[in-house]
């Protein structure tokens, strides 16, 4: 009967094989969750997309069967900053992003266009209707809106969130996330006058709302990293670049450049927009995880922003707010964990260079540095490929 009355409300006929039936914010009726077996097992052709902004507490808390085997889970990010270029029809430019090799030239005039894209994305996000009101109007200013809006929303939900944590406290950590992104959290720096236990409360939250992600600290020795991986050291990332900078105030006349942008709280735009295309790197139907490495020695301390795995491999990533930078913390995690390649992402030309650490308490180790301009995020797997196979090439 669902069928029949969804049918009578939309004055549409559902065709299994040609339908696709959209069910979201589906927290508002778990029921319809755990009825999802039946469409599996009557109708298998009927293809179904269940949504929510807070499914994950339902899951977490549901109190009914779950279709065991009729589920496919995908977990879905922001819109890319390819996706962006090829929404606003720009398909020659994402083509040539995809065919560029890790030593390939760039011409200075392509390289200027995609760092301003870059720009644009930074301050317009990968919100969909965010994207979508900027291709219609041109306008940052309706993007804005659609910023404010969306952040309100969430804000206004927190209501929904009495009994787990109080809405109030949940909206302080909120409003402060944006300005800590990039650096280790620190209780106090969201409120010296709240109790730690409470803050954890209102985070935990949040990230089973999907609006924080929490960038664990890993030894790095090994794959998987979650084996090596300190839940209570972590770095946090927002839900979106776009959001973050439109609760830092930032828009796109203030910041002309794309250097301006860089600058900002010291770089964290720049970490924001490599950690979600990071997160969201593998696999939709795998949960995303994102993982950094802290070395925690008073004498010598070291911090990588990221580290990724690819294979077997274990790959130190580096976020460099501008051209060049020091890669002290990046040499000691590759002296000491004995990593063939490391990657640094500056707004510098791709370049694959043969280095050798100099790190003066740990044995000098010969490996490849693969430097990409940030637009190439999305090719760091290609990229990582091609700079191995080029290395046993040259051997």
């Amino acid at each position: 009967r669902c069928l029949e009355f969804l049918e009578i409300e939309s004055n549409e006929s559902v065709q299994p094989g040609r339908t696709l039936l959209f069910l979201d914010e589906i927290q508002a009726a778990p029921e319809v969750l755990a009825r999802l077996r039946y469409f599996h097992e009557e109708k298998p052709d009927l293809h179904i997309v269940a949504a929510g902004s807070l499914l994950d507490f339902l899951l977490a808390e549901h109190d009914f069967s779950m279709p065991v085997g009729r589920i496919e889970y995908l977990h879905l990010g922001p819109m890319t900053f390819e996706e962006f270029l090829l929404a606003r029809g720009e398909k020659r430019l994402q083509s040539f992003l995809s065919e560029l090799g890790p030593s390939d030239p760039i011409p200075d005039s392509i390289h200027s266009r995609l760092l301003e894209r870059l720009r644009v994305f930074w301050v317009v996000g990968g919100m969909p209707l965010a994207i979508k009101n900027y291709i219609e109007s041109g306008d940052t200013r309706m993007v804005a809106q659609e910023h404010q809006s969306l952040l309100q929303t969430y804000e206004d939900d927190f209501a929904k969130y009495e009994g787990r944590v109080h809405p109030h406290r949940l909206r302080k950590v909120f409003r402060r996330l944006p300005a800590l992104i990039g650096g280790k959290i620190k209780y106090s720096k969201i409120d010296p006058e709240e109790r730690s236990r409470d803050l954890i409360q209102s985070l935990d939250q949040l990230e089973m709302a999907r609006v924080l992600y929490r960038v664990h600290h890993s030894a790095g020795n090994g794959v998987p990293l979650g084996a090596e991986a300190d839940d209570r050291d972590y770095k946090p990332l927002f839900l979106d670049i776009g959001l973050v900078s439109t609760s830092l105030g930032l828009d796109l006349v203030s910041q002309s450049r794309v250097e301006d942008l860089l600058m900002v709280n010291e770089g964290t735009l720049a970490e924001q927009f490599i950690g979600q295309h990071l997160l969201y790197r593998g696999p939709s139907y795998k949960r995303p995880e994102l993982y950094y490495w802290n070395r925690k020695e008073k004498s010598s301390s070291a911090e990588v922003d990221y580290l990724v795995s690819l294979g077997h491999k274990v790959l130190p990533v580096e976020v460099k707010a501008g051209k060049s930078g020091r890669l002290k913390s990046l040499q000691v995690f590759v002296a000491e964990k004995k990593v063939p390649l490391a990657v640094r992402f500056n707004t510098r030309p791709p370049k694959l260079s043969s280095l050798e650490t100099a790190v003066r308490t740990l044995e000098n180790r010969p490996f490849l540095l693969l430097s990409l301009p940030l637009y190439l995020v999305g090719e760091l797997d290609r990229m990582v490929r091609m700079a191995f196979e080029s290395e046993i090439d040259e051997t």
